[in-house]
Order: C-alpha cells, then sequence, then structure tokens
C-alpha cells in the first residue's frame, strides 16, 4: 500500500463535507449551505477557515455567493458534474453490479492500515474483501477495513455476505457513529500477487487504486475502502463548466 498523506487542512475538511451533502442530494440547486458564522461554530474553526472552505466551493463552481443573501448551491447545468458512478449514499455499489464477499475476517492490520484507522501497530482489524463483476467481466476488487472492536456490536461484519444497505448504513443503525466527510484519493502501482489472481491478470500488471475513507465529525476514520480496478478500464469521468 502506498503512503498516506498527513490529514487534511480543516477548510478542506469542511469543504469536503458540504460537496458530498450536496452530491448526495441533502442540499438541492438553489439551497442555502451553512454561513461562514455557522460553520465556525460547528466546526469549532476560526471564520477565515471557514471563509476560506466556503470560497474553495466557488472555486469549483459548485456555490455562488449573492450580495446581502448568502451562499447557495449552484444549477447542476451550469456546475461542474460529478462521477459519473456515484453510488447511492450507504451502498457501495452501482445497481447492477454482482458482488461477492469473499472473506470476512478479524486479521492483522498492515500497519499503514492500523494508521489510519488510529489503531497501535501490530493490532488487529476487522476485515472484509469483495469481488465485483459487471455480466462476465470482472470490474473491481475491495477490501474494507474497521476498527476491530466494532465486531461485538456489529456482528454481520464478520459474515461474508453482502449487506442490502452496506456496511455504512449498517453500522450507523447499530452504532452512534455517524459520517461527516468523506475523502478519497486515486493512486496506481503493480498488482500483488493475490490481486493478480482474483482479477485473472497477467504478471507484471498495474492497477488503479482507489482509496476511501469515511470520517466522524471529530476525524476518526470508520470506515477504510481500498479498491483494485484492473487495467485498460475507464473508471472515473468528469465534466467541468467553462465557469469553473
Amino acid at each position: 500500500m502506498p503512503e498516506f498523506d498527513e490529514v487534511l487542512p480543516k477548510y478542506l475538511r469542511i469543504s469536503g463535507y458540504l460537496r458530498d451533502r450536496i452530491e448526495r442530494g441533502e442540499l438541492a440547486p438553489g439551497d442555502e449551505v451553512p454561513s461562514e458564522r455557522e460553520l465556525a461554530a460547528q466546526w469549532r474553526v476560526a471564520r477565515p477557515t471557514a471563509a476560506k472552505a466556503l470560497n474553495t466551493l466557488r472555486q469549483q463552481g459548485i456555490v455562488e455567493s449573492r450580495r446581502g443573501s448568502g451562499t447557495y448551491v449552484v444549477d447542476r447545468a451550469d456546475g461542474p458534474a460529478m462521477r459519473d458512478r456515484v453510488p447511492k449514499y450507504g451502498s457501495a455499489f452501482a445497481e447492477g453490479v454482482s458482488v461477492t464477499v469473499l472473506e470476512a475476517a478479524i486479521v492483522a492490520a498492515p500497519d499503514q492500515v492500523a494508521e489510519v484507522l488510529g489503531l497501535p501497530k501490530g493490532s488487529t482489524a476487522l476485515m472484509r474483501k469483495w469481488l465485483t463483476s459487471n455480466g462476465s467481466r470482472v470490474a473491481e476488487l475491495g477490501t474494507s477495513w474497521f476498527a476491530s472492536e466494532l465486531a461485538e456490536v456489529a456482528p454481520r461484519l464478520l459474515r461474508a455476505e453482502r449487506l442490502a444497505d452496506g456496511t455504512l448504513r449498517y453500522l450507523e443503525s447499530v452504532t452512534d457513529r455517524r459520517v461527516a466527510y468523506l475523502r478519497d484519493r486515486v493512486g496506481a502501482r503493480l498488482a500483488t500477487a493475490d490481486e493478480r489472481r482474483r482479477l485473472a491478470l497477467a504478471r507484471p500488471a498495474a492497477v488503479l487504486v482507489y482509496q476511501l475513507t469515511l470520517h466522524a465529525a471529530d476525524g476518526t476514520v470508520i470506515q477504510l475502502d481500498e479498491i483494485v480496478h484492473p487495467p485498460e478500464q475507464w473508471r472515473f469521468q468528469k465534466e467541468h463548466s467553462s465557469r469553473s
């Protein structure tokens, strides 16, 4: 696994959280977003930090300010389009995709997984490995990581079966943890032996790796996903307004 970056600055966490709410439809076009004062109080940051978060979204063409009124979500027709395959909140998979949970167990956490989850080095973690396919073609191989202590309150995570509403919905239904913001990144590396076997790849093979961390409001990571995509497949697409 590649090295993880340092934790995002607060203003990027705030802007990412607001963008995620917009992508999920919780804030629709024309809706007013929280003000600088409200964001500063909610996130316990200085007003300039909250202002920087809103300015980041303005620069991306996602929100616009109206003099004497506030800041509002722009019309999607005028703003940047989101990723063309954004799954519904609470489910990691798009409709029509076949999902097979290959393994669910408590295992020794790789050092960098332990670091991201805030666990001591040498700790165990709860791991769920799954494979998706679209028709006869393997689409992706994914691994989800959680603190092993969650097995006590969320025992279904240890079953090698798909959770219909997704692991996040299940976790939120049995714990008091709620996701405040998400952080994702994309990289590339050579496939491991297990990835080559699961994805039927030749040796050597480069793969696209998509990592997603789901954070609580206090910054702790509730879930870490690493999704490996085979080569020669277009996975992400964005369109941008000329205004952004």
